[in-house]
């Protein structure tokens, strides 16, 4: 089957393309993600998250993109993420923290999130997808340029759009 038939089945969902991706895929994504070190998770746990996202996301599979190279991109960036949060944690120094400080309100940070999310969805299609990609899956202007076929400078100014209309949401809210 030709990659873009491929990516086709993919993104309708088809169960024989996820099970054909996973066999032929599972085993090299293994051996990528063993070449990080993790104090945490184990290898199979990232390539495992990287098959669910790429279910989750596979209507933002490109079709003229290689599918091996998207894949790739996926788990890199799932790991890469992963390792910037654990080095993260492990940098807080635990002596530091005091027992008495008071929590955040977890309602307001959820009523935060939900209107972004709301803000988000009101942005045109192409801006909400690579809007998304950036910010909230942490992929660069060159990785979603690389997913989408469009050029680094059309990234930059989606994103700029978006940043915009979203700053603008949020002062008038």
């Amino acid at each position: 089957m030709d990659n873009k038939k491929f990516i086709k089945s993919l993104k309708k969902g088809t169960e024989a393309s996820f099970k054909e991706a996973y066999l032929n895929y599972y085993d090299k994504l293994i051996s990528v993600a063993r070449r990080f070190d993790f104090s945490m998770l184990a290898p199979e746990d990232f390539v495992q998250e990287t098959f669910v996202r790429l279910y989750d996301k596979r209507e933002l599979l490109n079709e003229d993109v290689l599918f091996d190279k998207q894949l790739f991109v996926i788990c890199k960036n799932i790991i890469i993420n992963h390792l910037n949060r654990e080095n993260k944690i492990v940098q807080l120094d635990p002596l530091k923290i005091e027992l008495g400080e008071e929590e955040p309100e977890t309602g307001d940070f959820e009523e935060r999130s939900r209107q972004l999310h709301a803000f988000i969805e009101q942005l045109p299609e192409q801006q909400q997808k690579i809007f998304t990609l950036h910010k909230l899956e942490n992929l660069s202007y060159k990785e979603i340029a690389e997913l989408t076929d469009l050029s680094e400078k059309t990234i930059a100014n989606h994103i700029y759009l978006a940043n915009k209309f979203i700053r603008k949401k949020i002062e008038n809210h």
